[in-house]
């Protein structure tokens, strides 16, 4: 299955440096190697309508940069294969603006909106807790507040990444 296209928010480059440090001391330490570039996802879909793009250019660049409070740490997932990240808690304006956006996508989950930083994309359930303590031991305190410094469209199947405010990242996978 081709990855789907997504409406997200970019780190600054320097708070992006710092998750990936966590990422290297985390393989380091033998957990699975992320390669993902840290983002939010605002909403997803297998081919996004261009009407979901479109308010996302119009109501997310207000609102960027945005600042996002680390809150706690989530695993998504019910088999075998689990998502861990760090669960973030955004500004009333950017909440109410990802929910519409969400609202709008067909394919997304309605007018909900979860705000996460993943930090273990598909970790085997069975490391999940060692993973967490680890996580817990490396994540550095200055990484409590996370900015939202671009907001962007990527299309993954074309490569095709629109910046929608702010700079583009510097890697995109």
């Amino acid at each position: 299955m081709a990855s789907p296209d997504n409406i997200l928010l970019y780190l600054p480059a320097e708070e992006e440096r710092r998750v990936r440090e966590v990422f290297t001391r985390l393989a380091a330490r033998g957990f699975p190697t992320q390669h993902q570039t840290p983002h939010i996802t605002v909403t997803f879909s297998p081919r996004m309508a261009d009407a979901v793009v479109e308010l996302a250019a119009e109501t997310l660049p207000p609102l960027i940069p945005a600042t996002f409070e680390r809150v706690g740490t989530v695993i998504f997932g019910t088999r075998r294969k689990q998502t861990v990240a760090w669960l973030l808690e955004a500004s009333d304006e950017l909440e109410i603006a990802a929910r519409e956006i969400s609202a709008l996508n067909p394919d997304g989950r309605g007018p909900r909106w979860t705000p996460h930083l993943t930090m273990g994309l598909r970790l085997p359930r069975e490391i999940v807790p060692d993973y967490l303590r680890a996580l817990d031991e490396l994540s550095p305190p200055g990484l409590r507040r996370i900015t939202a410094a671009t907001a962007a469209f990527w299309r993954p199947r074309t490569g095709q990444l629109r910046v929608l405010t702010g700079e583009a990242p510097v890697r995109q996978r």
